[in-house]
Parts: structure tokens; sequence; C-alpha cells
């Protein structure tokens, strides 16, 4: 599969920028000036969530761009996503509100449930004690909403395994137009793809190079064999082989960096692709997830016991 892949198109009929610029775990101080140098590359896809602490700069960041004409407002794609405190159905439109106030805008893009998970109001970090009884079905009712209003043009999830993204279908008038999780080489998530594509939910991949940034995963994606191969082979560097597989495997990919030199290297993914040989060789990579998510496990708190529950076998 060659060609640009620069968008690919929602069930909503709108253009999805198929590489945006990932913010978790960007530093306060650090965020603001990645996203004015990812817009000045041709970056036009921010993903942000209330929770990473950094929506209120990142706003700052974009009124100004707009204000100065470096880019418009229609021609930017901003995703957020809805914390684990906030799924109460009277909740919901006010947690959007706030993300709107911090990143002064009258509207998002997308706005995503971030897990299949409930916290109680008001609670903080991750205490087993704080997990509640998520109901997906009231929240996705407030979600509705929100897009039937215009404050969100689309309306999706994040960390949804192929079950619970086909419980949430049988139950919506408005159906996800995406669900954001965890895809690499070495964590391809060919089931969820498969059932993705068969009912038109876009899959954006998060942590497309494995988060080789954070301290406490053990992540080699980005030195597996295979990809340096290919990498050698194309003249290309490993980080640029893994989000081009991405993008020809049909999922939109999320990189997240601070340092201008990576920023501007992720986002040099077109005009060029991996021939359909070199291609095939990806399936021979042994797969693992990396982001289990075992804060929202636990033996009496929560609706999940094991982290096999959490994702329904997909591990």
């Amino acid at each position: 599969m060659s060609g640009e892949i620069r968008f690919f198109e929602l069930n909503t009929g709108a253009k999805f920028p198929s590489v945006g610029l990932g913010t978790w775990q960007s530093d306060p101080g650090l965020v603001g000036e990645a996203v004015v140098i990812a817009i000045k590359v041709g970056y036009r896809h921010i993903d942000c969530a209330q929770v990473y602490g950094n929506e209120k700069e990142i706003g700052i960041v974009l009124k100004k761009m707009f204000e100065d004409g470096v880019v418009k407002r229609e021609d930017l794609w901003i995703t957020s996503k809805l914390w684990c405190t906030d799924h109460a159905p009277e909740d919901v439109p006010e947690a959007l509100n706030r993300t709107l106030q911090d990143l002064q805008l009258d509207y998002l893009d997308l706005y995503l449930i971030h897990w299949p998970v409930r916290m109680k109001k008001g609670s903080v970090g991750f205490r087993p004690e704080n997990l509640t009884q998520p109901d997906i079905p009231g929240t996705w009712r407030a979600m509705e909403a929100l897009y039937d209003s215009g404050k969100a043009r689309a309306i999706g999830v994040s960390n949804f395994s192929t079950k619970k993204l086909e419980d949430l279908l049988e139950i919506a008038r408005v159906p996800p137009a995406v669900n954001q999780v965890e895809c690499h080489p070495s964590w391809d998530q060919r089931k969820l793809h498969a059932f993705c594509k068969s009912r038109e939910v876009h899959l954006s991949g998060y942590s497309p190079l494995g988060s080789p940034g954070t301290t406490w995963l053990k992540s080699d994606v980005l030195k597996h064999p295979i990809l340096n191969m290919v990498a050698e082979k194309l003249g290309k560097t490993p980080a640029q082989v893994a989000l081009r597989w991405g993008l020809q495997m049909g999922h939109s990919v999320l990189p997240k960096s601070t340092h201008e030199s990576r920023i501007k290297e992720n986002f040099d993914v077109f005009g060029w692709s991996i021939p359909e040989d070199l291609f095939a060789k990806f399936s021979e990579i042994e797969q693992a997830r990396l982001l289990r998510g075992s804060s929202f496990v636990h033996e009496t708190f929560g609706p999940y016991r094991t982290v096999e529950e959490m994702w329904d076998g997909e591990i």
C-alpha cells in the first residue's frame, strides 16, 4: 500500500489526520513548544487529555497560533478525553466544558472515553478504593448529547477491547468514530483492527513507537531486528518505519516527543512506503502488550479482578 495516507475518513465523514502529536507525559514548560514546532512542521492533529495536566499550556499556545495566523482552527484536529472520575452522565458535559476552557476552544474535533473504568468523583491518583462500577451505556448517552450539541464533532472511546467495543455498538445511537488503543509492530491489535474495520470504527494507535520515553516500561519495540533491517534497507530510522507500518496497516499514529528533531523525523513518513515483501516480515514479530492497565485491576474494588478481564483476554 503506497500513496500519501495523510487522512483516514471517519464514519462521520470527517477527514482524520493520519499523524498526530501525542502529549501524554509531555512536561509542562515543554509541551507548548512541542505543539508550536509540530504545527509549523505540518502536523494538523494534536492528541490531548484532561488527565495529562497540560491542556491549559496547550490552549495558550493554540490561541496565539490562531491569532498570529500560523494556522486556522478549522485546519486543526484536536482530540481530548473524558477521565475516569467524570463518567456520571451529569459530569460528562462539565468535564468537556473544563477541557474546552483550558484549550480555549469552542468545540473538539473528537472526544473519547479515556478508559472503560470509573473512579469516584473528585478522586486523585490510582488508589484501588476509588474504583467503582462503570456504566458505559449511561456515560455514552451523555457523550451522544455532546455530539448532538456540536461541542464534540465526533465521539469515541479509548482502551476498549473488541468485546467492550462490540457491547457499546449494540446500544449506541451514535456509533463511536474512533477507538484509540496501544498499537505498534510488537502489539499490532490484529483482532481488534479487523473488528474495527468491519464496523467502520477507526483504530487510532497510541504509543506507536512503544513508549520509549516511559521509564517504568521495559520497551524494546524500536530495537527489534526486523524493524531495524527494514529501516536499513529503506534508509529510514526505526521510528519512521514503525510509523509508516501503522499508516499502511490502516490506522492513524500518535507519536509523542518534545524534541524538535524527533518531531520532524516522526512526520517524515509520507512520499515513501514499505514494499510488500518487507511489510510481510512484520507478521513474524512476537506480540506483547506494554500498557496493561494494572492500576485498574483489584481483587476487591472495581469491576476487573484480573488483567485478562480488563482486556477480555486480549493480552
